[in-house]
Order: structure tokens, then C-alpha cells, then sequence
């Protein structure tokens, strides 16, 4: 049986080409707290991939030479990299916008209860995946007491002022489907969030972003195994809207993994296709180079971020006009 990877990379996805770059997205590491099903990382706790302090100290040079105004970091859970403190501040002290793609329960875990203050304190802007507003179904995609977790872990950053007026102390959430389908309309469902939450925990955040699983690593798997594989593939290109192609992330972001190798997106770091330009594949060529107007590369999983109201690490790219 063929892989997930092999499966897309015969595609017919329209060419594209990288704009200047505004965010640099750091992958820290592998390691987590969590092995949540839909994980295109396949993050665990028993994972030891983690960046070395000398590529994290390459970090805010590249920062300030590519004039990039955006550091958005993920892992695994990044606060357990024993340098994200320091990377934190290194980039804030740059007046570099961070933010923390959390999990929330790791602001539950022993030996970070201090956390949620250090991201208040450094003004982090906080991405928290919270699949759905329902425990059964949140405990379903990210294991038992996942929900009543990251619920304890929402009120945390609640009482440090988290979600409410203050646009320093931003609190997004991140929704993913639970199986074969794309997301539902985002505002609508932002709104069924935030009454919910409000309604039955006190809890309060800025934005919903819906996200569409992508049809690689533990999700891929899935889906071959049930029988769902092409069935999900075609459901994306079905759905395919060429006006989600001017906005895609990988326009304007890149990803660096823990090796400080670089690639047009998180999906294309797991899959492990690098960009296409030979010269400029690894953190420290962004020292000397300017990736603008590069190729960038494609493969079947890209109709994931375009089809319906598209898909991007800060939730939809087109907004349905409502009637």
C-alpha cells in the first residue's frame, strides 16, 4: 500500500510563488503532553526531537534581517522546550509579535503553573486548540480529562485578563473536525463557542479559528485505514475556490522544523518536502538570502487550505457572506 506522502504528490494544484515573508513559524519540537488523534505532527511525550539553543539563537538575527513581524511557535507543546522562555523574550524585547500555539492543558501540567503568567507578562498571543465545547467530544480527538483541563486551563488566562478588552492579551481558539469533513461556517460556529462557553464555564476569547485536518501523519493514517482516503481527497477538491489561492499562509510564511530546515508549511515540514529552491533550505540561509518570489512547493494536501472558505493557521481565508 502506497504512503499518505505518496498518494499527494501526484497533483494537479495550481502553481504558486512566495510573497515577502511575515511570519516566521517555528516548529520547537515534537515533544508533548498530549498524543491528540488529529495531530499532523504526531506529537507524544515520547518524542525527543527538540531544537538546539544554537538555532534558537539564530532566531531574532533572522527576525530583524528578513524584517519579519510575526514569530508564531509550535511544537508538540513549545513551552516545554526548556529555551522557549528565553526565545520568547529574546523576541519580544525586538518588538516581535509571538505567538504560543497552546494546548491549554499543558498550563495544567506540573512544572508549568507559572506559565499562563510568563505568556501574560510577555504579552504572547495565545492560539489554544479546543476541538469542540463538549467534553465527550473534546476527550474523544485528545484523550480523557482533555477537556475539563484545557476548561481550567481557559480560566487561567481568563483571570490574567486573557479574551477580554485588553488587545494585548489575545486568546484565539482552534477548532478542528472530528472526522472526514470540512469545517462548518466559521462565524456561525464562533458564535455557537463563544454563547456555549460563556453559558457554562464563564469563559470568554477573541476569535474562533476553523481549521480543515489535513490528510497526512496520524489523521492520514486513519483515514487509509477506514477506507476514507480518496473519498476525503476528492471531498477537498470538490470544494477547491481559486480565490483562496491569493491568501494562503505559505505566501507569506515559512516553517522552520527542529533541524532549522525550511519549508513552505507546518504540512509540508511533516511530509517532509522542502522548498523548492536548493539555496535556501536551511534558518541560517534566511541570514544572507530573501526567499520572496521563490516557488513554492505543492502537493494534493494544499486543497485542503482551499477549499471552502479555505483554510490558514488563522482560521478561514474567505468569509461566507451570510443571506
Amino acid at each position: 500500500m502506497k504512503s499518505t506522502i505518496e498518494l499527494l504528490e501526484d497533483t494537479d494544484f495550481p502553481a504558486i510563488k512566495r510573497r515577502g515573508l511575515t511570519v516566521l513559524q517555528v516548529n520547537m519540537g515534537y515533544l508533548c503532553n498530549m498524543s491528540c488523534v488529529h495531530c499532523h505532527v504526531a506529537a507524544s511525550p515520547y518524542r525527543t526531537e527538540m531544537m538546539s539553543r544554537e538555532l534558537i539563537e539564530l532566531i531574532p538575527k533572522v527576525l530583524q534581517i528578513q524584517n519579519i513581524d510575526t514569530l508564531d511557535l509550535t511544537g508538540g507543546a513549545p513551552e516545554m522546550h526548556e529555551d522557549f522562555k528565553y526565545l520568547v523574550k529574546a523576541a519580544r524585547k525586538l518588538g516581535i509579535k509571538v505567538i504560543d500555539r497552546c494546548n491549554l492543558t499543558i498550563l495544567m501540567e506540573e512544572g508549568y503553573e507559572d506559565m499562563a503568567q510568563f505568556l501574560a507578562d510577555n504579552e504572547v498571543e495565545v492560539v489554544a486548540s479546543l476541538p469542540c465545547y463538549s467534553l465527550e467530544n473534546v476527550d474523544k480527538q485528545r484523550g480523557k480529562g482533555a477537556f475539563d483541563d484545557s476548561i481550567l486551563g481557559l480560566h487561567k488566562l481568563n483571570a490574567l485578563g486573557y479574551g477580554k478588552d485588553n488587545p494585548n492579551l489575545m486568546l484565539n481558539l482552534v477548532y478542528n473536525p472530528q472526522g472526514a469533513s470540512l469545517p462548518p461556517n466559521q462565524q456561525r460556529l464562533e458564535a455557537d463557542y463563544k454563547r456555549e462557553l460563556k453559558e457554562h464555564f464563564d469563559i470568554e476569547f477573541n476569535q474562533l479559528f476553523a481549521l480543515t485536518n489535513m490528510p497526512i501523519q496520524r489523521f492520514g493514517a486513519v483515514l487509509l485505514a477506514k477506507g476514507e482516503f480518496y473519498p476525503y481527497m476528492d471531498l477537498l477538491k470538490d470544494n477547491y475556490d481559486a480565490r483562496n489561492l491569493k491568501d494562503v499562509m505559505c505566501r507569506s510564511t515559512i516553517s522552520v522544523n527542529w533541524l532549522g530546515e525550511l519549508f513552505d508549511c507546518d504540512f509540508n515540514q511533516q511530509l517532509q518536502i522542502p522548498v523548492p529552491n536548493k539555496s535556501r533550505r536551511h534558518l541560517s540561509d534566511l541570514l544572507t538570502q530573501d526567499p520572496a518570489g521563490d516557488d513554492i512547493a505543492i502537493a494534493d494536501h494544499c486543497y485542503g487550505c482551499t477549499a471552502g472558505q479555505g483554510s490558514s493557521c488563522g482560521g478561514v481565508l474567505e468569509e461566507e457572506t451570510e443571506t
